[in-house]
């Protein structure tokens, strides 16, 4: 990887092991605490609901959660993938609870409190369900539709461990945007995602554009990982090749001492790169930037 004597586009970080760098300028964010994020706090601690804002750490928490958009996740907070970059906990056999048949139902109810006209729904991991929670997906999809006629449903997934036919009633459902996030490039999936694939994460995005070619596709990837710009260029290609629509690119930033360190702070300046790169693709929107993450901005997506 170059570093920021051959690449002034690259902030590198030192390889002093107890070294932390400060973030540079461009990665602070304003403390959250409007009047808008009490309330969409609040609504969500009443309802009992996981938000992947809270879970993930989000930098953007602030701003979305001002807006009364928050990022609901379903199936728990305990994942049983052992992702080396998430903050999320992981679960065991027993410690994983039973889905909550209700979840549906609260979600739906929510998202017409808060009037939204566009709702981000993901989830954990959850591999020791028979059916991946496919059928939980398709009953929240269906209970949004149902209290909240009107607003645009998107889904982030999981890879439903390579199931065609799961991916199939969770299509079936009706979703408008379909995101599946591939995450890092090919030559860092085993340090990054030791237990998911990059070819598998494809199909998924591929498939679920062939089951419904109305429906919006959606793939994000973070940066500053320690890939090179080459590698990022090579993974929208491959994303394009499969149809995808909509892309998303931010920085990495370590959730903790306990998940990957982060290897370069990469500028706004290679961000508007990669936006522009990817626009002359052929993707109908590019998120790029230090502090997008997945559903950073999603109600655009979908006008």
């Amino acid at each position: 990887m170059q570093n920021e004597n051959s690449d002034p586009q690259l902030v590198s970080l030192s390889r002093k092991k107890k070294t932390r760098v400060p973030k540079p300028p461009w990665l602070k964010v304003k403390a959250p605490g409007s009047p808008e994020f009490i309330e969409t706090q609040k609504l969500v601690k009443d309802l009992k609901l996981h938000t992947v804002c809270e879970e993930a750490r989000c930098p953007n928490i602030g701003e979305c959660w001002t807006h009364h958009t928050a990022t609901f996740m379903i199936m728990g907070y305990l994942c049983t993938r052992r992702c080396n970059f998430c903050s999320v906990k992981k679960g065991t056999d027993d410690t994983l609870q039973p889905l909550d048949p209700l979840e549906p139902y609260r979600i739906g109810i929510a998202v017409q409190k808060l009037g939204l006209k566009h709702v981000v729904v993901t989830s954990v991991d959850r591999d020791d369900l028979e059916d991946f929670g496919a059928n939980h997906w398709a009953s929240t999809v269906r209970s949004i539709q149902k209290h909240a006629p009107g607003c645009k449903v998107e889904l982030l997934i999981g890879d439903m461990a390579g199931s065609k036919e799961r991916l199939t009633t969770i299509m079936d459902s009706g979703v408008d945007i379909l995101n599946h996030n591939i995450e890092t490039v090919p030559r860092l999936y085993r340090k990054v995602r030791p237990y998911s694939g990059y070819i598998r994460s494809l199909m998924i995005l591929s498939w679920a554009k062939e089951m419904s070619p109305k429906s919006l596709t959606k793939c994000g990837i973070m940066v500053g990982l320690g890939e090179t710009p080459d590698e990022v260029i090579q993974v929208m290609k491959d994303l394009r090749y499969h149809n995808v629509d909509i892309m998303t690119i931010g920085q990495y930033l370590r959730p903790s001492d306990t998940q990957m360190p982060v290897k370069e702070f990469i500028t706004p300046e290679q961000f508007n790169k990669y936006q522009e790169i990817g626009l002359s693709l052929g993707f109908k929107f590019v998120e790029s930037g230090p502090l997008v993450r997945s559903s950073y901005h999603a109600w655009k997506h979908s006008e």
